[in-house]
């Protein structure tokens, strides 16, 4: 044992032989230390920036754009539509379906200019009826006023005169037959007959006397105004007749323009009620105004009433052509006020529209002032930002733009109203205004645009 635990010492490895193998310094393990601490530290902070940066709201922006204008020479701008000055549905006097339609929308027509045709069958066979009725009344009239022809006069008088002979040759008869009688020669009976003949050619010469004289005169005064007044009678219903045949010819009322066709061939007119169903009968066939005859309709706000006048001049521009102006006038202002809007009517007439101009268009009018300005330089008269633009803050008017991912923001004015949005002062041009974010966005607060990392 003792020799074996001599054989187990000698294996040992001395001190002196370990410094063979380099020993690890304890300052390596100080920078392991620091260094994972260090990315502790850095994957905090890069935590906590991705939670902040998830929590900057969202925005939308728009664009602000300068309007310009000349110096002193507008006291008011108002936005409104096109309308025609007097548009017209062209409808139908009787009922019928339609036969021919000789129009479509956007065509150009002259006062007068058969448009649609119905079918017209039996209004010309009530037409020819009644002008038959009508001949036949008429030629009653004229023979009445006209009274009795020589031949009729002729043919009275030889009538009469034939009375008369046959008269004196009863007379006679009846002179010789007396004496005859009484002397015996001829019986009482023969007497009889010929004072029987003698009166009856009596009444007839009396009787054909009084037709001549009434051929000779001609008819009486009443029968002449009894047949004027059939004439006439049978006249109005040939007239009446005559014009619904002629309104089966659907003719434009004014030189214009189509503006819409709302029937087609084969469908029912009526001049009495219209249905809202499918096939049903239609109340109209075309509208048509005429685009020369153009006006801008606006609803003046109240409080902005007081600056216009009648026959104020003014500008107008449109959306769909801003590079293109028009002068006009105040034509028309509405006598009486809208209640729920607290708004005027007043239409603006403008002066040679052209075909670029159409109904229900969007126009800006600049009502300009009476006073003629000192010069015709042109200057920014505001600045035109979207109506989500414009918030209230504490009884004042602001807009948050978006500056360098912060929202700042800028107290405007509101000048007047556009299309677009309004027409605001205190802002230069060219920003970029917010107008859809957190209802809570205020002032400094950190801002990124939508669909942006």
């Amino acid at each position: 044992m003792a020799t074996k635990f001599e054989d187990l010492k000698s294996l040992r490895i001395e001190d002196e032989h370990r410094g063979d193998t380099p020993r690890e310094p304890k300052w390596s393990k100080r920078y392991i230390v620091v260094g994972f601490a260090v990315l502790v530290v850095v994957s905090l902070i890069t935590l906590g920036y991705r939670v902040l940066e998830g929590s900057v709201p969202e925005v939308e922006t728009a664009r602000a754009t300068a309007e310009t204008g000349a110096i002193g020479g507008t006291v008011l701008n108002a936005t409104g539509y096109i309308v025609a000055h007097h548009k017209i549905n062209v409808n139908s006097k009787v009922t019928g379906r339609v036969k021919w339609i000789g129009v479509e929308k956007g065509d150009k027509v002259k006062e007068g200019q058969i448009l649609v045709k119905l079918e017209d069958d039996e209004f010309r066979a009530q037409y020819l009826q009644a002008k038959g009725a009508y001949e036949a009344a008429k030629a009653r009239y004229e023979e009445e006023q006209h009274g009795s022809r020589p031949q009729e006069i002729q043919r009275a008088q030889h009538d009469l005169d034939q009375a008369k002979a046959q008269l004196v040759d009863d007379k006679a008869n009846l002179d010789r037959t007396k004496p005859l009688v009484q002397q015996g020669v001829f019986s009482r009976q023969q007497l009889d007959d010929a004072v029987s003949r003698y009166e009856t050619s009596l009444q007839k010469v009396s009787s054909l006397q009084r037709t001549f004289d009434l051929t000779k005169i001609g008819p009486r005064q009443e029968e002449i105004d009894a047949a004027r007044g059939q004439m006439i009678q049978a006249q109005g219903s040939m007239d009446y007749a005559k014009s619904q045949l002629d309104a089966t010819e659907i003719r434009a009322p004014v030189t214009g323009t189509i503006l819409d066709r709302t029937a087609e061939k084969g469908e029912l007119i009526t001049a009495q009620f219209a249905s809202a169903a499918e096939g049903g009968p239609q109340g109209s066939v075309v509208s048509l105004a005429d685009l020369n005859d153009l006006q801008v309709e606006l609803d003046i706000s109240q409080d902005d009433f007081a600056k216009l006048s009648p026959k104020q001049n003014a500008i107008v521009y449109t959306d769909a052509y801003p590079d293109k102006k028009y002068k006009g006038y105040i034509a028309q202002i509405s006598p009486e006020a809208n209640r729920q809007k607290a708004t005027v009517q007043v239409k603006v007439q403008i002066d040679k529209p052209d075909s670029y101009l159409r109904p229900d268009m969007n126009a800006t009018v600049q009502f300009l002032s009476d006073e003629k300005p000192a010069t015709s330089q042109q200057t920014v008269s505001g600045v035109v930002v979207p109506t989500a633009a414009v918030h209230d803050a504490d009884g004042k008017k602001i807009v948050l733009i978006d500056y360098k991912d912060h929202a700042k923001a800028r107290e405007v004015q509101v000048i007047a109203t556009r299309t677009n949005g309004y027409l605001v002062s205190g802002l230069t041009g060219g920003e970029d205004v917010i107008v859809s974010g957190p209802s809570d966005l205020k002032d400094g607060d950190r801002v990124k645009l939508k669909g942006t990392k």
